[in-house]
């Protein structure tokens, strides 16, 4: 059965197009993670979370995600060494890695796409202007380009 058949004369409602984007937040903060994750819910998409860097590693491998928000100050592991942990997996390769840290000095930016993210996020997040920022991302992916 395709998606967006019906069964027994229902539509099922879902079609490929339909399907939002699994992301994967590795946030340590409540009330960061909370946000982040109220803010993609609302738009549709299924979130994971894990709360340190190693939970962060084993979630990636487990879900394979289609983006990864990544925390730069985590216990555990810090976000430059998960991100550079996560390069090395061949199934992980290409998932788009976005840094959200409050790092915000000269040269936080250029650290984190060397640790291997795509992209920088700072926060505290602006609401209005943040799934703009994680949708240019991940369409980014789906054409093949990468969003430094």
């Amino acid at each position: 059965m395709a998606a967006g058949d019906y069964v027994y004369g229902i539509h099922t409602g879902e079609r490929e197009s339909d399907m939002k984007s699994r992301i994967l937040v590795i946030e340590d903060n409540e009330q960061n993670l909370y946000l982040v994750k109220f803010i993609l819910e609302k738009n549709g998409y299924e979130v994971c979370e894990a709360r340190d860097g190693r939970e962060g590693i084993e979630m990636a491998e487990k879900i394979k995600p289609d983006l990864i928000l990544l925390d730069i100050q985590l216990p555990v592991m810090d976000g430059y060494a998960v991100a550079r942990t996560l390069r090395t997996k061949p199934d992980l390769a290409t998932v788009p890695i976005v840094a959200v840290t409050s790092y915000a000095m000269a040269g936080d930016r250029e650290k984190t796409i060397a640790a291997g993210c795509n992209g920088y996020i700072e926060k505290p997040i602006n609401p209005d202007t943040f799934m703009q920022q994680v949708e240019q991302q991940l369409c980014l992916r789906a054409d093949g380009g990468e969003g430094k």
